[in-house]
């Protein structure tokens, strides 16, 4: 069915406003076009959201401002899976250490904190220090599926981390069996945890650094 002309105008306006403007949202894109085509906010947003599924229009989500400074950028949400990595790391340490394994209900606690503190947290921690932000396998596959780039980088992550989760804790058990302390629980538990630690910083920094606005150079 062809358009009309009315909507053939309304895509034009609305494709200039993007390339012009460069709105950072579809509310303030939205109001821009509403104030020069005087249309209904409705039929407006119908527009955008056909222009988007016919990938005519572009449009990027705001971002949340990045702190400059690093004790800054801890305090915000975007720090916030580092502090559940640590908090959770800590607290499989220090149940691991105070629950005995014969302490039921609690020693489930002490099995599931374990689970993910082998098979998940020095993983998780090792990939955000190798990508602090999106993996780059997911910009290329987002282009070839339905599926959305975040959605990717989330699914690639999980899989990366239980990966070199395994790949990781092994290596330590080989490395921990040349040592005086040999391979038993308390070495195991604190090499895992500092392991985990130095990553997890390293992760976060590196996010921090790659995500602050740059000063400028005085010349």
């Amino acid at each position: 069915m062809p358009k009309k002309p009315a909507e053939d105008e309304l895509d034009q306006q609305i494709i200039r406003t993007v390339e012009t403007e460069k709105p950072e949202t579809i509310q303030h894109l939205i109001d821009q076009v509403q104030a020069l085509s005087s249309k209904p906010k409705q039929e407006i947003l119908d527009r955008i959201l056909q222009l988007q599924q016919t990938e005519r229009i572009h449009l990027k989500p705001a971002q949340t401002a990045t702190p400059e400074k690093l004790t800054s950028y801890l305090r915000s949400n975007q720090a916030l899976w580092y502090w559940i990595t640590m908090t959770l790391t800590i607290a499989t340490a220090i149940v691991v250490f105070t629950v005995p394994e014969d302490a039921f209900p609690l020693v489930y606690l002490r099995y599931v904190l374990g689970t993910a503190f082998v098979l998940w947290l020095p993983g998780y921690a090792f990939t955000k220090a190798l990508f602090p932000q999106n993996l780059p396998f997911a910009k290329a596959l987002a282009r070839s599926s339905d599926t959305s780039e975040k959605e990717l980088d989330a699914i690639e992550r999980i899989a990366l981390s239980v990966g070199m989760s395994i790949a990781l804790v092994p290596i330590v058990g080989l490395l921990l069996n040349y040592t005086p302390w040999g391979i038993r629980l308390t070495p195991i538990v604190l090499s895992l945890l500092a392991l985990t630690t130095i990553f997890a910083t390293a992760g976060i920094i590196r996010e921090h650094q790659t995500r602050a606005p740059q000063k400028r150079k005085p010349k």
